[in-house]
């Protein structure tokens, strides 16, 4: 199979193994095949929903990605989005020497950014299959959809299967899940057919604004929009308005009070501006043992 290569260079520290680290961990991507140097992967490129597949490995100021097939600017950007090197972090250090609690965090894993889903569609339907379930069990009803819908791509000679695109699933059923939900997913795949459900659009919006209107989407609710907006479309500045799990990792860090209102941690974060996002992630990942010595 014909590979095609490419480099992308950090603005800012990065820490290619830490953002490896971060993908072993989480149950959402534990299962991804890994050696410990590379990350790989499947999935439908935003720019065109075709499958490509693609492996990422560290590389001096950045990271070496190689394609399946030919990797367009578009492409390039949305691997780059994946990882949050489209974004200039040099800024979020300084950040840290500011607030001592995140600067923490910071020097003990220096280099650690976000590591975004392949699209916000997919984070879209992530977070409908995982509501009211553990992360372990939606991962596998993703990936028995992934393996029922999708298409799978050797990517260094392992099978990486990529998840269906949203014109697949606008009319599908038999999904594996509870009617609501595949009715939720049908709505999300029309939004992103439709153009609202893409990187583009809603890094085009301020971050309240792309809340806002993610809400308002089937099956979207404050934490699964504060996830599709981070998480999916790698907005570097937006915080969660509403996402008790973080609220509790924020709480036990700062030590505020049990009652203190969503307006206490929204004060907070402000302080973390241009990274909101960065910093809101960082305290997540320290959850999910990558910021274990």
């Amino acid at each position: 199979m014909t590979t095609h290569g490419f480099g992308l260079t950090a603005e800012g520290p990065f820490d290619f193994a830490a953002s490896l680290r971060f993908v072993e961990d989480w149950p959402a991507t534990s299962a991804l095949p890994s050696d410990g140097r590379t990350l790989r992967f499947a999935y439908c490129a935003e720019a065109d929903w075709l499958p490509i597949g693609v492996s990422v490995t560290g590389a001096p100021g950045g990271v070496a990605v190689t394609t399946t097939r030919a990797a367009s600017p578009a492409i390039r950007r949305e691997v780059a989005r994946i990882l949050s090197l489209d974004v200039d972090g040099a800024g979020f250090a300084k950040i840290g020497e500011a607030d001592p609690v995140l600067g923490d965090l910071q020097r003990r894993r220096p280099g650690l950014r976000p590591v975004c889903f392949w699209s916000p569609w997919e984070a879209a339907c992530w977070a409908v299959i995982v509501q009211r379930s553990s992360m372990l069990i939606a991962s596998r009803i993703k990936q028995r959809i992934a393996e029922r819908y999708g298409a799978t791509v050797g990517v260094d000679g392992r099978a990486c299967t990529a998840f269906p695109p949203p014109m697949t699933l606008a009319d599908a059923g038999g999904l594996g899940l509870p009617a609501q939900k595949e009715e939720w997913v049908r709505g999300l795949a029309r939004a992103a057919l439709d153009g609202v459900l893409t990187t583009e659009h809603l890094r085009s919006l301020a971050p309240e604004e792309a809340l806002a209107e993610l809400r308002a989407l089937p099956g979207v609710g404050p934490f699964s929009a504060g996830l599709i907006l981070i998480r999916g479309a790698g907005a570097p500045d937006a915080f969660p308005g509403d996402e008790p799990r973080l609220f509790a990792i924020l709480r036990e860090a700062y030590g505020l009070p049990e009652d203190a209102p969503p307006s206490a941690y929204r004060r907070l974060a402000e302080a973390w501006r241009p990274y909101r996002s960065w910093a809101s992630f960082a305290f997540r990942a320290s959850t999910y043992g990558v910021m274990d010595d």
